[in-house]
């Protein structure tokens, strides 16, 4: 009895050793590789670059004050519609204390000039009604009056000026500003309260408000040098603006700068896009975007997908399949690229299938 025991021991030991040695032979064996693989496909490729930009308008004017002073009432707000002529801004002014110290001077002068020659007028208008003067030399004093009462009613409109900017005589206020172009109001940074500075020959002066026609809107972008030499004026656009999902824009490209400048490391040539825009589309000053720029399109084409290609110094190769998990290396000629799908010009058939990496 033992010994039937001590056999059935010593066979369930060997038969446990032979399957520990079968499992971990099969584990340690390497699964056949099983390769997958691409076919030819006929489509359309369209080689393209990208501009990076924003959307501007075309004109955006910005309206400064004639004088320096204190903005008393602002009359528009971002966003309205503005029209020429259209009242914006009223300026409190503070006087230049040289320049109304020399208009109160002026004033002062003019009027004793004035009353001196009112007096010596009327003294003479007397001695030519009794016939003592002539009238060619009483005329004489009446003009010497006429130009002094000229003078007192010019001094006493620059006195005005100064002090508020504006005259009775002059018509207008030059502490008013006024819009020079119909538009929208896209900006009005300054408020009420705020000090600003006129804009002359030796400044720019404050802007009060700023004005651009919304419906004539430009991209404007850079591309890289790698690809500007092949682009040119008149080359259709498509526009992609990432705040608008789904939506694209066409426009037409109508500017190349003739020089670049250097950004981040490279050396980047501005553009210009004039983008058509339907009457109830609204784009906003500002926008980013995307534009697409057509290099060259080929239609119904035999393609293949990029990555599968094997690139040795100046030569193109794919593994075709020559029978079941078979490849044999081949030289094919590509044309155009998209970046993901490349036109096969020959090499391959149809039927070909090839490796795919």
């Amino acid at each position: 009895m033992k010994r039937i025991i001590r056999i059935s021991v010593l066979v369930l030991l060997g038969a446990s050793l032979l399957y520990m040695t079968y499992f971990l032979y099969d584990k340690s064996k390497e699964p056949d590789v099983v390769y997958e693989t691409d076919s030819t496909f006929v489509s359309t490729i369209i080689k393209k670059t990208v501009a990076t930009g924003a959307i501007t308008p075309r004109k955006e004017v910005e309206m400064k004050s004639q004088v320096s002073g204190v903005v008393d009432r602002i009359y528009v707000e971002a966003g309205e519609p503005a029209k020429k002529g259209q009242l914006l801004a009223k300026i409190r002014i503070i006087p230049n204390s040289v320049a109304l110290n020399n208009a109160q001077t002026q004033l002062r002068s003019a009027r004793i000039n004035f009353d001196n020659a009112k007096k010596e007028r009327d003294r003479q208008e007397k001695l030519f009604k009794e016939n003592i003067i002539s009238e060619v030399e009483f005329n004489q004093f009446k003009l010497d009056f006429e130009l002094r009462e000229e003078n007192l009613s010019s001094a006493e409109s620059n006195l005005q000026l100064v002090r508020e900017g504006a005259s009775k005589n002059a018509g207008t206020a030059t502490n008013e500003v006024r819009s020079t172009v119909d538009g929208m109001i896209l900006d009005v940074p300054i408020r009420e309260g705020s000090f600003v500075i006129e804009s002359n020959t030796f400044n720019e002066g404050t802007t009060i408000v700023s004005i651009a026609n919304m419906q004539s809107m430009i991209f404007e972008g850079k591309v890289d040098e790698s690809e500007v030499g092949k682009i040119r004026e008149g080359m259709p656009l498509t526009l992609v603006i990432g705040a608008l999902e789904g939506e694209s824009f066409d426009a037409t490209l109508e500017h190349i700068s003739p020089k670049g400048v250097e950004d981040e490391g490279a050396i980047q040539f501005e553009v210009r896009a004039a983008i058509t825009i339907e009457k109830d589309v609204f784009l906003r000053a500002g926008y980013s975007a995307n534009a697409d720029i057509v290099l060259e399109q080929k239609d119904s084409v035999m393609s293949l997908r990029e990555s599968n290609l094997i690139f040795e110094e100046e030569k193109v190769f794919v593994e075709v399949m020559t029978g079941d998990q078979e490849f044999e290396k081949r030289e094919i000629q590509t044309g155009i690229s998209d970046g993901i799908n490349i036109e096969v010009v020959s090499g391959l058939e149809k039927e070909d299938k090839v490796k795919k990496l």
